[in-house]
C-alpha cells in the first residue's frame, strides 16, 4: 500500500463535511494483471438519480523540491488512472485534490494556468485548516 499524502485527512474530512461518503481508502483500480491505488473513492446520491455521483479522488500536496517535477508527476499519474477508470469504472469521475495554498501560488502561474485549461484537469481546492472545499473546477 502506498504512503497516505500529508493532506489525505484533511481531503477526506473536507469531502465528508460536503456531504460525500467515503467509499474507498485507498480506491483499488485493477486492470488485469495491474493494481493502482489511487486515494480515494466517493460517492454522493442525487435526489432524482438512484446512482447518484462517483468520484476517485488523487491528493496531491506539491511539497517536493520541485513544484513543476511534481506537476509533471501529477499529470502523469492522472493519465494513467483516468485510461483504466475509462475501462473499468466509467461511472466515476477522477479529481486532483489540492490545498488552497497551493492552488494559489503553483496553480495560479500563467504557465500551469496553460497546462491545466490544454489538459482539462478537474481538480477540488481544498482549505486544509477549515477542511472544507473552497473551489470544485472542472
Amino acid at each position: 500500500m502506498p504512503r497516505l499524502d500529508i493532506i489525505h485527512d484533511a481531503v477526506k474530512n473536507a469531502l465528508i463535511r460536503d456531504g460525500w461518503t467515503i467509499t474507498d481508502d485507498p480506491y483499488v483500480i485493477q486492470y488485469r494483471r495491474t493494481t493502482l491505488y489511487a486515494d480515494l473513492g466517493a460517492e454522493r446520491p442525487i435526489a432524482a438519480e438512484r446512482s447518484g455521483r462517483r468520484l476517485v479522488v488523487e491528493v496531491k500536496s506539491f511539497v517536493g523540491a520541485s513544484k513543476i517535477q511534481d506537476l509533471k508527476e501529477a499529470l502523469g499519474q492522472y493519465d494513467i488512472y483516468r485510461y483504466l477508470l475509462e475501462e473499468i469504472a466509467p461511472d466515476r469521475k477522477l479529481y486532483i485534490a489540492i490545498s488552497t495554498a497551493t492552488h494559489k501560488t503553483l496553480f495560479a502561474q500563467d504557465f500551469a494556468q496553460l497546462i491545466l485549461q490544454k489538459h482539462q484537469l478537474p481538480i477540488i481546492v481544498v482549505n486544509l485548516d477549515a477542511e472544507e472545499i473552497e473551489q470544485w473546477i472542472n
